[in-house]
């Protein structure tokens, strides 16, 4: 590898970010400097909650760490054409234990050609890692790998970048009855489709909350009325989520054709013999007065039919979430 300098590192500090200089936030006005910092932000976030599922998925296939010894490990056969999600580990001097420097789904590179370039002191993932190990930081660097298809691989696109998008429904007609109304722009070709639908979690009070609730306890001494408003401060505390339920394969018919068997089934014609999730979706359609089905939410994404036959999509989606589909098993 070769040697850098300390001068040689800063200068590299915003290829490898992209990040502006301190000079060029100086001649920012003050609110274009703002929301360029609030959208890093929010992007870097966005990176590292992706990047901690992605960690999730490899420790939940108790994969084992490989040394990186020679360049010959990434030539090998086996690495030159495959689709893979891969993780790259150190440990130090003082701690014998493999830490996660990086994680990442190689869907659109080939993995041995990615795994290249985080150990080729010429591009800018290598050039870090070099960097470390010539300075002591780090002892050993360290690799491991789960080949994936190319339907796995967009299972996951799926999961960590398609955003859900909400199923609304008509009002009640005939008593107790609402019709799903499915958005437009569905795409009338093969690919991947999920359901899900919004639950809500309550949330532990926070201790000065608790300890409000609390005071507000004693003082009421039986007061339903300020006991009620104590309820009502538990029922703020509420968030929402989204559960996955379902995961589509639109091979034989089209995603639109799909999602339209799925939501415009004719609820005259249910019985509480179905199962599964037109069962759970037409049950959802017939409403008590009053009361709002099931928030419900769909996402999909293309993927060419030769693909989909291929890998485990169900437990790749499973392992991702970390738990089951209810209308898949």
């Amino acid at each position: 590898m070769e040697d850098y300098s300390q001068e040689d590192w800063g200068n590299h500090s915003q290829d490898l970010h992209g990040y502006p200089t301190d000079q060029e936030l100086d001649e920012m006005p003050v609110t274009k400097r703002t929301l360029k910092i609030k959208q890093e932000s929010s992007e870097e976030a966005q990176k590292r909650d992706i990047m901690q599922n992605i960690v999730q998925i490899l420790e939940s296939v108790q994969l084992k760490w490989e040394l990186f010894q020679s360049w010959t490990d990434f030539s090998r056969l086996h690495l030159s054409n495959k689709l893979a999600i891969f993780g790259i580990g150190y440990n130090t001097r003082w701690k014998e234990d493999i830490r996660y420097h990086y994680a990442e789904i190689s869907s659109q590179v080939p993995l041995g050609k990615r795994l290249r370039e985080y150990f080729n002191s010429e591009k800018p993932e290598g050039r870090i890692i070099m960097t470390r190990v010539q300075k002591m930081n780090w002892k050993n660097v360290y690799y491991k790998f789960l080949e994936i298809t190319i339907s796995e691989a967009r299972c996951l696109e799926l999961h960590m970048e398609i955003d859900w998008i909400p199923i609304a429904h008509s009002k009640p007609t005939g008593g107790n009855v609402v019709q799903y109304l499915l958005p437009g722009g569905i795409p009338k070709s093969p690919g991947l489709y999920a359901i899900g639908y919004e639950e809500c979690i309550e949330r532990a009070l926070s201790p000065h909350l608790e300890r409000r609730t609390q005071d507000i306890g004693k003082e009421a001494r039986g007061d339903t009325e300020t006991l009620s408003s104590q309820a009502s401060l538990q029922v703020d505390m509420e968030s929402t989520r989204i559960i996955y339920c379902y995961l589509g394969i639109a091979e034989v018919r089209t995603l639109q054709q799909c999602l339209f068997l799925h939501f415009q089934a004719n609820t005259k014609t249910f019985s509480k013999d179905w199962v599964g999730i037109n069962g759970f979706l037409s049950q959802n359609c017939i409403v008590e007065p009053g009361v709002s089905p099931k928030s419900i939410y769909i996402k999909f994404v293309e993927v060419e039919r030769d693909f989909l036959s291929a890998g485990s999509l169900v437990e790749c989606l499973e392992k991702a979430i970390g738990y089951p589909l209810k209308f898949n098993n």
